[in-house]
C-alpha cells in the first residue's frame, strides 16, 4: 500500500469518483491533486475536486490547475459533464471555491510536492500524462522521488476507445489526448503500471451494481456515488459505446494489487496518424507493467464497502 500520493486527474465522472475513492483510503496520504484540461473544461473540473475535498473534510489538500490543452481534444459533451456534477443535492450548497485561476500550475505543484516529500511518492494518473511529463522535463532530478506511477491507459491486446476522424481506432483516449507526452513518459522507464483497456473492459457499469449501491443510500458517499454513476447510464445499453470504470479500477489497484494480474512487457507508443497514441507490444520498446486481469468479484465489493464508510 502506498503512503505518500499526487493524483492527477482530468475532471470526468469517473476521475470525481477515483478521488473520492482515494480519500476513503486509510494508509493513502494525498499530499495533492492537479488536474488536466483533457475530459473536462478545467473551471468547473476544479470546483468539482475542490467540493469533494471539502465533502471528505481535506480542504488542506493543494490544488494545481492544468495549463496545457493536449493535441487532440476529448468530445465537447464529454468535458461538460463537471457542471452537472456541481449542482448535485451534496455539492451545489456547499460554501464557493477558490478562484479557479488563482490555483499554481500543475507541473509547478507537482514539483514542489516531490521536492517537499519526505519519502518517495505514488503517481496516481485517470487522465493523460502531461502534466507529469512537464514537470519532470523542468525537473528531471525528482524522477528518483518517484516511488511508482499507476496509469489508467492504454490498450494492447483489445481495440482502443478512440472514434474519431483520421484514427484507425487502436488508441486509448488518455494516450491519445498527448501522445507525445506519453512516448516520452514511456522512454523514461520509471517504475510505471499501466491500468489499460484490455483489463477496465471486465468492468462495466451495470444497473445491477448500481442497485446494491443504491441499498446504501443512507450512508452519504454511496448516496453521491450513486448520483455520479447514474449519470453515465445514458450509455448504457448502447449499440457503440459503454461507460466502463476505467479510473476507478485504476484506483483500486493501489489497495489491491494482489487481487490483478500483471505482466512485465516492452512497449512503445505511436505518435502520429492513423494510430496516433496507440500502446503497442514491441520487443525494441520500453520496459514497463501492465494489468492483464482483476478478481471483478473483489473489486465491486470492495467499492460497496469503501462507499459505506
Amino acid at each position: 500500500m502506498p503512503n505518500l500520493l499526487l493524483m492527477d486527474h482530468d475532471g470526468a465522472i469517473d476521475d470525481l469518483l477515483s478521488q473520492l475513492l482515494v480519500l476513503t483510503m486509510p494508509d493513502v496520504t494525498l499530499i495533492g491533486v492537479t488536474v488536466t484540461p483533457a475530459d473536462c473544461y478545467i473551471e468547473p473540473a476544479l470546483e468539482s475536486t475542490y467540493k469533494l475535498l471539502q465533502l471528505m473534510d481535506r480542504t488542506d489538500i493543494a490544488i494545481g490547475r492544468g495549463d496545457y490543452y493536449g493535441i487532440n481534444a476529448f468530445p465537447n459533451e464529454w468535458r461538460a459533464r463537471p457542471e452537472i456534477i456541481n449542482a448535485l443535492p451534496l455539492l451545489i450548497n456547499l460554501p464557493p471555491s477558490p478562484d479557479p485561476y488563482a490555483y499554481p500550475s500543475a507541473p509547478d505543484l507537482i514539483i514542489d510536492k516531490l521536492s517537499g516529500a519526505a519519502d518517495a511518492v505514488t503517481i496516481l494518473m485517470t487522465g493523460p500524462c502531461s502534466n507529469l511529463v512537464l514537470a519532470l522535463e523542468k525537473a528531471p532530478e525528482l524522477k528518483s522521488k518517484v516511488a511508482e506511477i499507476v496509469w489508467m491507459a492504454g490498450a494492447f491486446r483489445t481495440p482502443g476507445n478512440v472514434q474519431t476522424f483520421q484514427h484507425d481506432g487502436t488508441a486509448e483516449w488518455n494516450v491519445f489526448w498527448d501522445p507525445i507526452s506519453s512516448q516520452k513518459l514511456l522512454s523514461w522507464e520509471l517504475p510505471l503500471t499501466l491500468i489499460p483497456l484490455d483489463v477496465t473492459n471486465h468492468v462495466p457499469v451495470t444497473k445491477s451494481f448500481l442497485s446494491r449501491l443504491a441499498t446504501q443510500i443512507d450512508h452519504r458517499l454511496s448516496n453521491l456515488t450513486g448520483q455520479l454513476w447514474a449519470l453515465t447510464i445514458d450509455t448504457i445499453p448502447s449499440y457503440h459505446y459503454t461507460y466502463f470504470m476505467w479510473d476507478i479500477l485504476a484506483t483500486s489497484y493501489l489497495a489491491l494489487p494482489g487481487q490483478f494480474t500483471t505482466e512485465v512487457v516492452r512497449a512503445n507508443v505511436s505518435t502520429r496518424p492513423p494510430n496516433a497514441g496507440q500502446t503497442y507490444l514491441d520487443e525494441s520498446g520500453y520496459r514497463l507493467t501492465i494489468a492483464t486481469g482483476v478478481n471483478t468479484t473483489v473489486f465491486y465489493e470492495y467499492l460497496l464497502a469503501q462507499f459505506k464508510r
